[in-house]
């Protein structure tokens, strides 16, 4: 995220624009969590402390202040890695024999965290159910990941 593209910088400039809410360019330090998770990011509030203007909410910070701190912060984000989902799909798998019925695949997908519809769910199981309605998890997980 070091060198971003005229059109990222115009998106998170627009994007800054709407935290602005005295029309001169800046953004209080108080709103510094909220405009960099409006970005994408998801820092936590340790990592919004160390900006350095938590003693100072009332801080006016200017788009060119906060775009190193946007870019440290998209550095410090961690980056999924497959093994992180195979290793939550283990606790469900109760034979620990890398498959997890359907059922419970979709019961998971619909109703915790970000649901998915069942269109969805159709979607992503299609081509991975064996003839016994089990899935493959480490298969499926690779699979959703690489598209």
């Amino acid at each position: 995220m070091s060198q971003l593209s005229e059109e990222q910088t115009a998106d998170y400039q627009e994007t800054f624009a709407l935290f602005d809410n005295k029309g001169d360019g800046k953004i209080f330090a108080s709103q510094l969590g909220e405009v960099l998770r409006a970005m994408g990011q998801n820092p936590t509030e340790a990592e919004v402390k160390k900006c350095g203007f938590h003693q100072e909410p009332d801080k006016r910070i200017s788009f060119e202040m906060f775009l190193p701190i946007l870019t440290t912060i998209s550095k410090n984000r961690e980056k999924p890695v497959i093994e992180d989902f195979i290793e939550g799909f283990r606790v469900f798998d109760k034979e620990q024999n890398g498959l997890i019925h359907s059922a419970e695949l979709r019961h998971l997908l619909t109703n915790l965290g970000e649901r998915l519809t069942d269109d969805e769910v159709n979607e992503l199981l299609q081509g991975h159910e064996d003839s016994q309605g089990n899935v493959n998890y480490e298969e499926f997980v690779k699979s959703v990941l690489n598209g």
